[in-house]
């Protein structure tokens, strides 16, 4: 893996300063005031808002106190998208902070996965690792670790551990020397214009020739109308971590230094701003 630890540790500490609000029809005994938090990109709604959740409940009686979920302007957060995936996708052009709606009722089962406890993030966190290796090494890296070291992948996570996680996440990102990359790339991507949850097909980050594919070279196999014809006008930004990669960047190097901590690149289409 190259030496490029600067990058992993602005990934790592990326945040989104955040304002949450009670929904108007949730029943309180008191005012609610908003309560304000830096969130973490790389994390999961539900594995840092368990001050939000003390803060509201505080003006709220218990039996009003059912499962909590968040919205952003009517669309309802999936928690087991990363953060920084859930704010690029829906609100990338909006002005800061950005402002989530906490609700304690009519859980919108159609929309969500209920998340009963941490061991539900855990779970989906790990399984979305065990998917990426196996797309990398054939799950063999992953596959040789002890126990423990998935736990210590986990707690980094939770604990906001950056080198707790990448003391055994760098294992994940290394390759036999004579291969030049992964075998294929662990890549997602979502746009808001589709019905389709994400793109995920198999893609290998070196050419036949041994050229290194590159985020464009993706872009244009798997989901062309997102790239921008030579004489055509802008119409779409590419975005990972809250900023646009330069289509010419490998997709090997976006794959070791801008994957989330589950070991995917999550990529979002979203439409150019009209200024």
């Amino acid at each position: 893996m190259t030496d490029d630890k600067d990058v992993l540790r602005d990934v790592w500490f990326g945040r989104i300063p955040t304002c949450f609000t009670l929904y108007q029809d949730e029943i309180t005994e008191r005012e609610a005031e908003p309560y304000y938090l830096l969130l973490p990109r790389v994390s999961y709604l539900t594995l840092v808002t368990d001050k939000v959740k003390k803060h509201f409940q505080k003006a709220m009686r218990q039996e009003d106190v059912s499962e909590i979920w968040f919205e952003y302007e009517g669309t309802p957060l999936k928690w087991h998208y990363p953060i920084g995936l859930l704010f690029d996708l829906l609100a990338s052009s909006s002005a800061l902070p950005w402002n989530i709606t906490v609700h304690f009722k009519s859980f919108p089962e159609k929309d969500l996965l209920h998340c009963p406890s941490k061991d539900a993030v855990e779970a989906h966190f790990m399984s979305c690792m065990k998917e990426a290796d196996a797309l990398k090494h054939k799950s063999q890296v992953i596959n040789e670790m002890q126990k423990k070291d998935h736990k210590q992948l986990w707690m980094g996570l939770q604990n906001d551990r950056f080198d707790q996680f990448w003391a055994i996440n760098r294992k994940l990102m290394e390759y036999p020397p004579e291969e030049n990359g992964f075998r294929y790339i662990p890549f997602r991507i979502y746009q808001t214009t589709t019905e389709r949850p994400f793109i995920q097909k198999l893609f290998r980050p070196v050419a036949a020739d041994g050229q290194l594919h590159t985020l464009g070279d993706l872009l244009k196999e798997v989901c062309p109308s997102a790239v921008t014809p030579e004489d055509g006008e802008k119409k779409n930004q590419v975005m990972i971590h809250g900023i646009e990669p330069m289509l010419e960047t490998p997709l090997q190097w976006l794959s070791e230094h801008l994957s989330y901590p589950d070991n995917f690149l999550h990529i979002s289409i979203v439409p150019q701003p009209t200024d």
